[in-house]
């Protein structure tokens, strides 16, 4: 085997002859009906040009006589591992869309090194269009065109994917995709970073650089560095213009990036956007335990939580 030059086990190792070997998120579970969430799936290819897939996912049980809302989902995986149909996404969207009673698109897109950021942002915003096609009764998808209310659109991802999900939301606010209204994001543990530490934040310099520093470098080989407005959303000019009227933030107390979330969500009400802002916090756990542990007690309630956002109800 290559001598290794990054070696982020047990996620990924990229030998330095720049193979990559991606630990985990790499199997496919093909998409069916799934016989304990009564959720159906299919994909579908949303970019002919990379070759790109979506799954949709359609509440099998539900009314068919009512428009559902719309969840656009994006994986997380530090833009590099990961994808949109492992088992860990596959079974979250399952369960998701039962609990919620939706329609939920969950995008699959490039992934670094082999195609650095925004590679993944681009992609994400022509899934967002190749939807966004569907209202007032047009495009190629059934499920969407029957189905979907396009007033009702939730932006969320989880990770790098709650990254993206921010993003395009700033760039709906700057584009307005005819058709569709973006009613709320909920971002989950979003992977968001800063080159000065905020306050309350532990600064350990030597797991910055390992754990924050190279991924992102390795991502994105042409940063300006970690005042990217990307990967740093509070140093982009362009905050206030988020596209949305709600927003719904995760984070968790023992998780690294719990301060950035924090602090965006504060940065935000300041930059002048106009929408509703909310964090919820879960106490005792790391980035991203949902997805790890999703029959935990933490996990559920985080779940009934995300539900009543979608709908717009209340939630502690």
């Amino acid at each position: 085997t290559p001598p290794t030059a990054h070696n982020f086990a047990p996620f990924f190792i990229i030998s330095q002859d720049g193979h990559v070997h991606r630990l985990v998120g790499e199997e496919i579970i093909p998409a069916s009906l799934d016989p304990t969430t009564h959720v159906d799936s299919k994909d579908i290819i949303y970019s002919s040009e990379h070759n790109l897939s979506a799954r949709i996912y359609f509440p099998n049980n539900t009314n068919r006589n009512q428009k559902l809302p719309l969840v656009v989902y994006f994986h997380g995986g530090a833009f590099i591992f990961e994808n949109a149909f492992s088992l860990t996404y596959h079974a979250y969207m399952n369960t998701l869309v039962s609990h919620a009673k939706i329609i939920a698109v969950s995008v699959d897109y490039r992934r670094a090194p082999e195609d650095p950021v925004p590679a993944a942002h681009e992609d994400s915003w022509t899934a967002l269009k190749w939807v966004a096609s569907h209202a007032n009764g047009r495009g190629p998808e059934d499920w969407l065109k029957t189905y979907a209310d396009f007033q009702k659109v939730i932006l969320s991802g989880d990770s790098a994917g709650g990254n993206i999900a921010h993003h395009m939301g700033i760039r709906q606010g700057q584009e307005k995709l005819e058709g569709i209204n973006i009613d709320g994001i909920c971002l989950l543990f979003p992977y968001f970073w800063g080159s000065a530490p905020i306050p309350g934040e532990p600064y350990v310099p030597e797991y910055w650089t390992t754990i924050i520093d190279e991924p992102w470098q390795i991502a994105r080989p042409d940063t300006s560095g970690l005042d990217d407005p990307i990967i740093n959303p509070v140093a982009d000019p362009k905050l206030s213009s988020l596209g949305c009227n709600r927003l719904l933030v995760f984070v968790a107390q023992l998780d690294l990036l719990r301060g950035r979330g924090l602090y965006y969500v504060t940065k935000l009400k300041e930059s002048g956007w106009k929408g509703d802002a909310k964090v919820s916090e879960i106490m005792g756990e790391t980035h991203v335990f949902h997805l790890l542990n999703p029959s935990s007690l933490h996990a559920i309630r985080m779940l009934k939580t995300t539900v009543d956002f979608i709908h717009g109800k209340d939630y502690p």
